[in-house]
């Protein structure tokens, strides 16, 4: 057989693709404001889709947007004025910078501390290593 009948035979095995959604659909913050500080009341929803630490969260969440951020009983408390649409963004650039594989797109990932503190991100799909702030 010639190589082109193999690749045919090949390609006539393989199963037909099914159009599928996405399984990860990035999470929204459920926020409001009650006087000066801004509450996101599904945090724990949040970090349970992310399958990150809530320090780690917290401590992004605050940095980016310069306040002090406290949790009560699976809310976050941000000590400030915050529309929604600035919340998810911040959510956004965090899930892809520390959620979402970088070769892959996939977030099947976990953090792993190596030595000396130092923060790797593991993809769990594809294998792919890449260090972390």
């Amino acid at each position: 057989m010639d190589y082109e009948k193999l690749l045919d035979k090949a390609y006539s095995a393989l199963p037909q693709r099914v159009l599928q959604a996405e399984r990860f659909e990035p999470p929204v913050a459920d926020v409001f404001m009650q006087g000066n500080k801004t509450i996101i009341k599904n945090f724990d929803v949040i970090l349970e889709k992310l399958r990150r630490k809530p320090e780690m969260l917290i401590k992004y969440l605050s940095r980016e947007l310069a306040i002090p951020a406290t949790v009560e009983g699976g809310k976050l408390i941000l000590h400030g004025k915050f529309y929604d649409k600035k919340i998810n963004e911040k959510l956004s650039s965090f899930i892809s910078s520390y959620v979402v594989c970088k070769e892959c797109n996939r977030p099947d990932t976990k953090i792993i501390e190596e030595h000396h503190g130092l923060r790797t991100m593991v993809c769990e799909a594809c294998g792919a290593r890449m260090p972390v702030k």
